[in-house]
């Protein structure tokens, strides 16, 4: 008889995240977890990860004025023809480079 070995799911990698804060803020935390029906964990965790994503998002993001944007298409749509230098670099770079599809 051949004997199964089972492995248990793994368990996500989890690191400890404390903070002290004032009481009106933490009983703002306990009504709003309560409001949406979460543990005070689960709902700081939630609502922790979601405004780090905006804010790493929101850095991320190259943000143009409009007269900046249209410099930006003008550079675009005339850019200069490459010179000998440069279609040299690009040679170089494709004779370096494999293309992997």
């Amino acid at each position: 008889m051949k004997s199964v070995i089972r492995k248990s799911p793994s368990k996500p990698v989890t690191e400890r995240l404390e903070a002290r804060v004032p009481l009106p803020i933490k009983n703002l935390i306990d009504r709003a977890a309560a409001l949406e029906g979460r543990s005070i964990t689960d709902y700081v965790i939630a609502t922790l990860e979601r405004h780090a994503v905006k804010v790493v998002h929101e850095h991320e993001i190259l943000q143009l004025t409009t007269t900046d944007s249209h410099a930006f298409a003008r550079a675009m749509i005339s850019a200069p023809k490459p010179n000998r230098k440069l279609r040299g670099i690009l040679a170089a770079h494709a004779n370096a480079v494999t293309l992997v599809r």
